[in-house]
């Protein structure tokens, strides 16, 4: 199979799963009356439910890992798929939560992101755009990965980036990180008021150094290629 091939089997796995993801979660949130996610205690505490989701989120991570490592043929082209597929799961989950249930209303409603180590929240357009850049990212690299020089981001736009991931799972999980440091137990009780746009929009940036620095590699390849490309016929009459 070509590259873009291998992408598009991650996309329709991703999509698919995304599916049942959605139908999972609306059927967990009608069980235990949380369809609006916004609440306090965001994990079940009833029938071991909270312990048995915490599990699945690890298993969910899993599954996305192990697409990219049978979609992949190197260490490089394996890690973009994963993160193309995470990135289109985590995109699509909304899209069919909202099909089959109205939930989010908007953009700006509140959602809890992950459970651990502690509730990560947010409006649902920031996880959102983050998995925008992971699909630009991915795809970046691992369907060009089939060239002869594969495109791989610089080591300044990957300390860019991982400054980006920390500020941005800092803004996320910043009420719930505080209160777990002033009141222990209290930590799932805390819902945040407000999202750190500006901050959040500074991370974005530092996310996207990589996808930057590939693509002007990718960019500056192309355009060598094509003046050697149209240089050739010249030096051969000659």
């Amino acid at each position: 199979m070509q590259a873009w091939q291998r992408w598009a089997v991650v996309i329709l796995f991703a999509a698919a799963m995304a599916w049942v993801e959605s139908a999972l979660v609306l059927d967990l949130r009608t069980l235990v009356s949380r369809l609006q996610p916004y609440q306090a205690n965001p994990l079940p505490q009833s029938a071991n439910l909270g312990a048995a989701e915490v599990v699945r989120e690890a298993a969910t991570l899993v599954m996305l890992a192990t697409v990219g490592w049978l979609a992949g043929r190197t260490w490089r082209s394996r890690l973009g798929y994963a993160v193309v597929a995470f990135g289109v799961w985590d995109i699509l989950y909304y899209v069919w939560l909202k099909v089959i249930s109205g939930w989010p209303r908007t953009l700006f409603d509140w959602d809890v992101l992950f459970l651990l180590p502690v509730p990560w929240w947010g409006p649902v357009l920031a996880p959102v755009l983050i998995s925008g850049l992971m699909i630009a990212g991915g795809t970046l690299v691992s369907v060009f990965e089939a060239e002869s020089r594969p495109v791989w981001p610089g080591r300044l736009a990957w300390a860019l980036n991982v400054g980006g991931v920390a500020l941005a799972l800092y803004i996320f999980m910043a009420k719930t990180l505080h209160a777990a440091l002033s009141q222990g137990s209290a930590v799932r009780a805390v819902l945040p008021d407000r999202f750190n746009w500006p901050l959040f929009l500074a991370a974005l940036a530092l996310l996207a150094a990589p996808i930057v620095d590939g693509s002007l590699k990718l960019w500056s390849r192309r355009l060598a290629a094509a003046a050697l490309s149209t240089a050739r016929p010249g030096a051969s009459a000659k």
